[in-house]
């Protein structure tokens, strides 16, 4: 069991980075889109992940909430949280600043969700192509087990492995969506309530320190996050169990 689950953290690990990697990189590219080149100048339209890791939020916070469980430091598990390196944008080299800034905003969220949506069909398509056999389980019962944590025998190392990424795509990129449309500052929720707030609260809601939006992401933001992802989570474990 603790290989198991070291296997399925290093998979979270590795997936955790390619997310945030596409997350930044799809912001790179809707700025570059929209007419603001400054993030394509400095490398960052590009899924190489050295272009957009911050050492604590890419790989120091997301370590310690996948790999300390398995020695049990659980004082951050519970939601998985990551952030890379904020992709640069500069809102006058827009032509209609507030909807483009929007859209760039958006773009990474919209990433994350997709990912999320790519790895489910890929899951229902092991569900409905893995037979299984006498001694060899099959689609559905791979799905359903790993789900739990829990690695069957005698499934191949390839299936296998196409089943913990789409799980750990999914659930990292469920958490990924909820966590940066949080409206706390520098979380791209915050730039879109931004842009709907009229001018004097602008004023006031960018001189909220950085102390309170760290204190509202550990506590506000992970109770809110709870809330939203065990129902997502319910909902794909429904249409995979349907499918």
């Amino acid at each position: 069991m603790q290989s198991a689950q070291f296997a399925i953290a290093v998979f979270e690990f590795v997936l955790l980075i390619f997310s945030l990697s596409v997350h930044e990189c799809s912001h790179a590219w809707m700025a570059s889109r929209l007419g603001d080149q400054t993030a394509r100048m400095q490398g960052r339209v590009t899924l190489n992940p050295i272009y957009h890791i911050d050492p604590v939020g890419t790989l120091i916070m997301p370590a310690i909430i996948i790999f300390g469980p398995l020695i049990g430091f659980t004082l951050f598990s519970g939601v998985l949280i990551g952030w890379a390196k904020p992709t640069p944008v500069i809102s006058r080299n827009f032509a209609k600043i507030r909807r483009d800034e929007n859209l760039v905003t958006l773009a990474g969220p919209l990433s994350n969700l997709s990912l999320a949506v790519v790895a489910t069909i890929v899951l229902l398509i092991v569900i409905h192509a893995v037979a299984g056999g006498p001694d060899v389980p099959n689609g559905r019962e791979i799905v359903n087990f790993t789900l739990h944590n829990v690695l069957l025998p005698n499934v191949a190392s390839a299936v296998q492995a196409i089943v913990l990424l789409g799980i750990a795509a999914v659930k990292i990129n469920l958490a990924l969506l909820f966590f940066n449309l949080l409206p706390i500052p520098p979380l791209d929720g915050s730039q879109l309530l931004r842009n709907a707030l009229p001018y004097n609260a602008v004023q006031t809601y960018d001189r909220i320190p950085l102390w309170i939006s760290w204190m509202l992401m550990i506590f506000v933001g992970g109770y809110i996050m709870r809330l939203l992802l065990i129902p997502a989570f319910s909902i794909v474990g429904l249409v995979l169990a349907k499918g």
